[in-house]
């Protein structure tokens, strides 16, 4: 249904022609027609999100836009101006929006039509700037900035057109550098043209082209056909001392086919056929329909696609039944749709919804019953019944009714036998895990108690819906992390080990006692765990901006500034310092790296992942155990002794500092060689005074270079070979 009043909508122009056409009124009529057929036959959809409003005026408004705080997604915000007789929906206060399309990744709007009237003996030649239009001073039609998966005029639905006579139509993007045409076309006449009735607009008093880039801002240019740039006499002055009258505009394709371009002309436009060298009146018409095209990006639109490895994108969206497609094959940019069979808004949980197809206005089963199923029907063939002696089918009923009874009998007592075998296993696999340990020690301390939950089996798979593949967030070392939310609405992070082993059992209820124990901002927070699976599950705080070695090594778009990199190294130090001497009982971590600090909205650290963790006795300064950690961030001498002290935590801090110094990975390609350790490297450049060849360009262009090389010196004492 969504998709149906989306195709109508842009069937409706909001600028009317001036002579409509009696088969276009009667094709929307009928369309109208359908649709109310069709509107009783869709279970009603969520377009907005609960307690949020659907539409301003007669434009509706789906999710992610909106007008209202809390009801539109960052960067998608729109504004409702409700002090005329009719709400009027825009994209800025000048920008006006007519129609918004989910299906089809579309914002209509009305845009600026660009009149050039001016007398050039006494008006200055004009360069054309970056994003600016001579004549009206102000760009043709452009956005801030602000929308979170871009917005940008579409070459699939609009054209560039011109009316007038005897002049030509530029239109050009702008940059720095200046302005380069990306279209252009020319409009002839000799006479009053176009005639009435005409709609090519091929040229002759009208003409029209492709657009050639899809760009947010566009600058337009008009020049008189008779006139050249040489004609510009060198201080910016024009030579020629005539009057250019014109138009130029970019407007919705099916809207501008089949306009009476002459009519449009005269009556709506004014008349620019009949004598360019004299004065005309202005324009009746500012604004024609333009079609705009928005997305989603992966990176920072992650709350509405998830991982889906089984999509071709490698995303799908917030609703179930729905799927994410790559924008013009590139591999940030997608649009969600809903699945074949179902209609609803995708960017909202629950939001697509399966069709009835049995209601349908034209029954879709021409033999047979239809029998509507998710995302699809069935048609059931209708069967004869052969006619049988009285007795012979009551007696057939009977035993029918009956056998039915007994089967209903006996899957009930089968269910009950499951469910019995089930919370067995269950209590087995509790205490397995050790759960009446951890019970006794949650009761035992009441701070432990008011922060730690045990969770039963039912409430993670309802809060992950039962382990969805597309709830994955990522995986670590020690196991794999899903995203759930809680009956209460609270989104946390869930864990389990990947590998079923007793010694992955042991890490995870090592985790559970250590970070029950532990509170600091900078310490990711425990809310929980369950037992009662084979493999135990954890349950924690959502960090939602990821780890730090993304913002350091990926594809992020906004690097990390000096100042935000030494807040984290300071808060990731808290949190060290915390676990080695602020506990109440001393914590080694034995794998602190860039993957398991998590950053939050506000780029605060969170210490994670404590599976290989230790802990040990306040008295004691280190411990003998086997090797464990990522290589790279190890500690040279406890990788030789095998002795485990609060040093090797540090050494790895030093390895983090320096990554932020040089945004450089660990462990990586040389010249000389395939592996090159990014401490040994670091290391050698302090000693050889080199510090400013491996140092980061971003920290010398925001003035930090003095404060870098103190801490430079701080990471080569962290580095040191002997703890």
């Amino acid at each position: 249904m969504l998709k149906l009043q989306e195709k109508m909508t842009l069937l409706l122009p909001s600028v009317p022609s001036p002579q409509p056409q009696a088969n276009h009124l009667m094709s929307i009529l009928i369309a109208l027609m359908a649709l109310e057929l069709l509107v009783a036959t869709v279970a009603a959809a969520p377009l907005a999100l609960p307690g949020c409003p659907e539409a301003c005026g007669s434009v509706t408004v789906p999710y992610p836009f909106g007008f209202r705080q809390g009801c539109f997604h960052k960067g998608f915000n729109l504004t409702c101006n409700e002090t005329g007789h009719q709400p009027k929906l825009f994209l800025r206060d000048d920008v006006e929006v007519d129609a918004i399309s989910l299906v089809g990744g579309t914002v209509r709007v009305q845009s600026k039509i660009v009149n050039g009237e001016w007398d050039y003996r006494n008006v200055p030649y004009q360069a054309l700037k970056p994003n600016r239009s001579v004549g009206s001073g102000k760009p043709y039609i452009g956005y801030d900035g602000s929308w979170s998966g871009g917005l940008t005029v579409s070459t699939e639905h609009n054209v560039f057109v011109a009316i007038g006579c005897n002049f030509i139509g530029y239109l050009a993007a702008g940059s720095d550098r200046g302005s380069v045409y990306v279209s252009a076309c020319a409009a002839l006449c000799d006479t009053d043209y176009p005639p009435p009735g005409d709609t090519s607009c091929s040229g002759v008093g009208c003409c029209r082209t492709t657009i050639s880039q899809g760009l947010p801002a566009y600058g337009v240019q008009l020049k008189d056909l008779n006139q050249t740039e040489a004609a510009y006499a060198g201080k910016g002055r024009p030579v020629s001392s005539r009057l250019l009258s014109g138009a130029a505009f970019i407007v919705d394709r099916e809207w501008f086919t089949g306009i009476n371009v002459g009519a449009m002309q005269n009556s709506t436009f004014g008349d620019f056929g009949s004598s360019y060298r004299s004065r005309r009146s202005s324009p009746k018409v500012t604004r024609v329909p333009t079609v705009l095209e928005w997305w989603l990006d992966v990176k920072s639109d992650r709350d509405l696609v998830v991982l889906d490895p089984h999509s071709v994108s490698g995303w799908r969206c917030m609703s179930l039944n729905s799927f994410a497609a790559n924008i013009n094959g590139a591999v940030n940019k997608v649009r969600c749709n809903c699945s074949d069979g179902y209609e609803g808004n995708p960017y909202i949980i629950h939001g697509c919804q399966d069709i009835d197809e049995c209601q349908w206005p034209v029954y879709p089963c021409v033999h047979g019953t239809c029998i509507n199923m998710p995302g699809t029907y069935r048609c059931a063939t209708k069967k004869r019944i052969i006619s049988l002696p009285g007795l012979i089918t009551a007696i057939a009923v009977t035993a029918g009714f009956g056998l039915l009874f007994s089967l209903m009998d006996a899957t009930k007592i089968t269910n009950k036998l499951k469910q019995r075998r089930a919370k067995k296993l269950r209590q087995k696999f509790f205490k397995k895990n050790h759960g009446l340990l951890l019970q006794q020690l949650i009761s035992s301390n009441n701070d432990i108690a008011e922060r730690t939950r045990i969770f039963s089996l039912e409430e993670l798979e309802q809060a992950t819906n039962k382990f969805d593949h597309n709830r994955i967030l990522g995986g670590g070392g020690h196991g794999t992390v899903y995203k759930g939310i809680l009956s209460d609405q609270c989104i946390v992070a869930i864990k389990k080990a990947k590998i079923i082993v007793q010694r992955e059992i042991d890490q995870f209820i090592n985790e559970v006692v250590i970070l029950s124990q532990t509170n600091h901002r900078n310490v990711v927070k425990l809310f929980g765990c369950c037992l009662e699976t084979e493999v135990p599950l954890l349950v924690y705080e959502f960090i939602s901006n990821g780890a730090l070695s993304f913002h350091l090594h990926g594809q992020s778009e906004n690097p990390l500034s000096w100042k935000d990199r030494l807040r984290i190294a300071l808060e990731t130090a808290r949190a060290i310092a915390y676990l080695h001497s602020a506990a109440s009982i001393s914590v080694y971590h034995r794998d602190i790296k860039c993957a398991n600090i998590l950053l939050t909205d506000t780029l605060t650290s969170k210490v994670s992942d404590f599976g290989a963790s230790r802990s040990i006795a306040i008295d004691e300064t280190g411990i003998l155990t086997a090797v464990q950690g990522t290589y790279g961030y190890l500690d040279p001498e406890y990788y030789y002794t095998s002795r485990l002290t609060e040093k090797s935590d540090v050494y790895s801090f030093g390895v983090i500092l320096a990554e932020l110094l040089t945004r450089v990975t660990p462990v990586f390609s040389s010249h000389s060689s395939e592996g090159t350790s990014l401490a040994s490297h670091f290391v050698s450049h302090i000693r050889d005074s080199r510090f400013s060849d491996i140092l980061d360009a971003q920290i010398v262009e925001e003035g930090g270079a003095e404060d870098a090389e103190v801490v430079a010196r701080l990471a080569e004492a962290c580095l040191s070979l002997k703890g």
